[in-house]
């Protein structure tokens, strides 16, 4: 059994499943998952989770995220990138300048209106379903952060961006929206996703490198690098055996919110969730005789 995380750089033209899968076979692994989705026109970083570690892409899916976005000007399309049909096109005029007053506009909180392209669901059907068969229904916008949204580079008609985000931003509604601001119209022509949370595309390995490397020469990530970026306890024998059993601790000292649970030995026990007055109560558990974990 493998417990631990893989950073995997998923290529362009790939699903993310695809490579989640092929990660999977090469690893022998019985368990498997990531913590985020790509879609296949995107590249970049993809988190693959084996064993206990898919326990915890719920928290993992929480955290910002980095994107190279390379948005195509003058165009409009009807999934919002390079895989649609083109709508509208219009001429490309502007400058830097006008640019960057666009950018600051999308700083912040902002509101998006999630595509008809994406997987939400309307009914309990995928709205991407619904857009295939040519439908449109109303979508609620929802409140999203850009924490930073810095102009990398302006090649008429082409601009490329760096954007880190909270969950949940659409980086194809942002494209839109700022080819609307701009008054030329514009859809998401390529895509790479950099970093999630604290781990970057940098370490990531390739499909084709995960190929040729054997798996014990893999960066496999422990449990415990998972959960470095939560506020963290060490338990005893006795709480952890009361916390395994249902009963929530007292613990002070712990910020309200997510934290990471330890043995002494550092071995990880899971997440728990720290409540008012320091009451903690256990989200989710390793297996009890999980061990301290180094890589492959």
């Amino acid at each position: 059994m493998i417990d631990g995380a893989l950073l995997v750089d998923k290529p362009v033209g790939m699903t993310s499943n695809a490579a989640l899968q092929e990660a999977k076979r090469l690893a022998r692994a019985k368990k498997a998952g990531h913590a985020g989705t790509l879609d296949p026109l995107a590249s970049g970083l993809l988190m693959v989770l084996f064993g206990e570690a898919t326990k915890f892409a719920g928290p993992l899916l929480e955290a910002d995220k980095e994107y190279l976005a390379t948005l195509e000007l003058g165009r409009r399309t009807s999934t919002g990138d390079a895989e649609g049909e083109v709508l509208e096109e219009r001429p490309v005029a502007v400058a830097p300048a006008q640019i960057e007053a666009a950018l600051e506009r999308f700083r912040g909180a902002i509101e998006q209106v999630p595509p008809m392209h994406s997987a939400l669901k309307h009914g309990g059907v995928p709205l991407y379903k619904l857009a295939r068969k040519g439908k449109t229904v109303e979508r609620a916008s929802r409140r999203v952060q850009i924490f930073e949204l810095v102009l990398l580079g302006y090649e008429p008609p082409r601009l490329a961006l760096r954007v880190r985000c909270s969950k949940g931003t659409y980086i194809r509604t942002l494209a839109e929206d700022i080819g609307a601001a701009l008054g030329t119209g514009a859809h998401l022509a390529a895509l790479r996703r950099s970093r999630s949370g604290e781990f970057r595309v940098e370490d990531a390995l390739s499909v084709d490198q995960l190929r040729a490397r054997p798996r014990e020469h893999w960066p496999l990530l422990p449990l415990g690098a998972l959960l470095a970026g939560f506020p963290g306890t060490r338990l005893d024998a006795e709480a952890e055996a009361r916390l395994r059993n249902g009963q929530a601790l007292k613990i002070s000292g712990l910020q309200e919110g997510l934290c990471a649970l330890y043995r002494a030995d550092g071995a990880v026990i899971g997440l728990g969730r720290t409540h008012p007055e320091g009451i903690v109560k256990p989200v989710r558990l390793t297996q009890a005789a999980e061990k301290p974990q180094k890589n492959l």
